[in-house]
């Protein structure tokens, strides 16, 4: 039967039998009524008619015959019971009689025959009042047993109806949720003819094409599966899969070679294992909660019977479930770049520029002393365009040799052979010495150097010659980018247990945009001056950070820089 036939029917009966006992029940309160009624206006009026001329004969006034005159009237008209009639016929004529001849015997008589009629409707009023109890007891009973069934009805509706819908609905959700976990052989059995069988017949046709599409589909997804697996495996960098369980899920050729496994090895076991059995395996998973996505630093793994550099950079898997709106994770990947050909060239390129350096810098310093001997008389007074000429040549020189200078230092940090000498000193001695290394460059744009400093500032922990060179490159970018005629600010102040240096200018500033990108090697702001070869910001953070130190800037375009780095403290004064 169909859900909504069946609901129609349920609900009809229950209407039904809701209808019958009010039937019953407005049946019963009728003949009740009517019951009483007959009391009240048949027997009960006559005893009332009776009693009235009862006390009406023992007076002998006008008034009292009146009365007994109007309720026998009345009692005339009210002649309800057998015997009744005569009875009252009766008084009718001994009344007549009376009036006639007033004789007491007739009296007596009539006395008489109003009692018999009295004791009739006495007796009818019992057997009325029996009635009308019957009919109350058949009444009650009759309406318990429709409020009775009218409950049992209710009550297995109320128990079955509800079943019968909702749990087809149950069963049909727990198939659809194994549909959704790719069990396409889930089926569901609803063996009647209600809008729940032609469901049901409708989700298993749908499993059934579900389940032939995906057997369709098995053997080209098998076959991409075995592509994908055989392009990691034969890839030259190598490649760790690791589930949200922290199981290797695959491992290729390569990884295998540097980590000495086999496959065998790698099967059946979960990485917490391999770990305790493999340090390389060890070393590489246990920094996997490191920031995701970036290069971690270069490892050094021999391989190919030689050391190897290989880069690590981990990458997230995460996955969007079909239905839902949260990704899920669902392992990373490790990959290893082989970057040992490019250390090679880079350490290369950094003895090449080492040996370049030391061979440029003197001869230039050679041509820095020549400029320095025409300059003297004894060699000869020189015109004004040779004078020219010779302030030329002794800028390129200074300039060639503050870039051979750089490019020394860059190859000290490059080659990590950075000789740091840590010593407490005063941080307004390095302040001093940076600030009268670059007066002249300050003078010649008619800029004002002030310095800003609290009284007894402790001793800084640093290299004294490396902190220098720092604060110098800074306060030159500052003079190099300020207008003619402004203000450098110079300040040293004490944070926690650092000493800050802070060099501010109110030039043009630096975009956001390059902020993050100001201390890489060989970078220049777009729009800038040429001058200078892009390393001194770079080698200014390489110092600083060899040191213990931090360094960092902070930039507003129209409002100007501020440069700064922090350095320990030392409590030794």
């Amino acid at each position: 039967m169909k859900i909504k036939n069946k609901l129609r029917l349920n609900v009809g009966l229950l209407f039904l039998l809701i209808l019958i006992l009010g039937s019953v029940g407005i049946g019963y309160i009728h003949a009740l009524k009517r019951d009483t009624d007959k009391i009240l206006v048949a027997n009960y009026q006559t005893l009332e008619y009776s009693i009235n001329m009862l006390s009406a004969l023992d007076d002998t006034t006008k008034e009292s015959i009146t009365v007994f005159e109007e309720n026998l009237f009345k009692q005339e008209a009210n002649i309800t019971e057998p015997g009744e009639k005569e009875a009252t016929i009766n008084t009718r004529r001994l009344y007549t009689q009376i009036k006639a001849s007033n004789d007491t015997l007739l009296k007596n008589s009539l006395r008489n025959e109003i009692r018999d009629i009295m004791k009739m409707n006495m007796k009818a009023l019992k057997s009325k009042s029996l009635h009308a109890q019957h009919t109350a007891k058949t009444a009650t009973l009759w309406i318990a047993f429709a409020a009775s069934l009218c409950i049992l009805i209710a009550f297995s509706l109320m128990i079955n109806l509800p079943s019968n819908i909702a749990n087809p609905i149950s069963e049909l959700t727990k198939s659809i949720r194994q549909i959704a976990d790719r069990n396409y052989s889930q089926r569901v059995h609803f063996n009647d003819n209600s809008e729940f069988g032609d469901l049901a017949r409708s989700f298993n046709t749908m499993a059934e094409k579900l389940e032939e599409y995906n057997d369709s589909n098995l053997a080209r997804l098998l076959l991409e599966k075995k592509r994908i697996e055989t392009l990691i495996s034969n890839m030259r960098d190598p490649v760790i899969g690791i589930d949200e369980q922290n199981n290797i899920t695959f491992i290729n050729k390569e990884a295998l070679k540097i980590t000495g496994l086999q496959i065998d090895d790698v099967r059946n076991k979960t990485l917490q294992r391999l770990s305790t059995e493999n340090d390389l395996i060890r070393k590489l998973t246990n920094e996997r909660n490191q920031p995701k996505g970036s290069a971690n630093e270069t490892l050094k793994i021999f391989n190919d019977g030689k050391e190897c550099h290989y880069e690590k950079t981990i990458v997230p898997i995460s996955i969007m479930p079909t239905g839902e709106t949260k990704e899920k994770n669902a392992g990373i990947v490790i990959l290893l770049r082989n970057v040992t050909a490019y250390k090679e060239l880079d350490a290369a390129k950094t003895n090449f520029l080492s040996t370049i350096s030391h061979e440029f810098k003197t001869p230039i310093s050679a041509i820095k002393m020549g400029v320095q001997l025409l300059y003297n008389e004894r060699t000869g007074t020189l015109n004004k365009e040779q004078h020219s000429l010779v302030e030329g040549i002794k800028d390129d020189a200074e300039r060639l040799l503050r870039i051979t200078g750089e490019l020394l230092k860059m190859t000290q940090v490059e080659s990590g052979n950075i000789q740091l000498s840590m010593l407490s000193g005063s941080p307004i001695e390095i302040v001093n010495y940076a600030v009268n290394a670059t007066k002249i460059q300050a003078d010649q744009k008619k800029l004002k150097l002030t310095l800003d400093h609290p009284m007894n500032l402790p001793n800084v922990i640093a290299d004294r010659e490396k902190t220098a060179w720092v604060l110098t490159n800074l306060i030159s970018n500052a003079i190099r980018y300020s207008t003619e005629g402004s203000e450098i600010s110079i300040s040293v102040k004490p944070v926690a247990d650092k000493i800050n240096f802070e060099v501010r200018d109110f030039g043009k500033g630096i975009a956001p945009d390059y902020l993050t990108k100001i201390f890489d090697r060989y970078f220049r702001v777009p729009g800038t001056s040429t001058e200078g070869t892009g390393l001194g910001l770079s080698i200014s953070k390489d110092f600083i950070e060899a040191q213990g130190g931090t360094i960092g800037v902070e930039s507003t375009p129209g409002e100007g820089s501020r440069f700064y780095f922090q350095l320990p403290s030392s409590t030794d004064q």
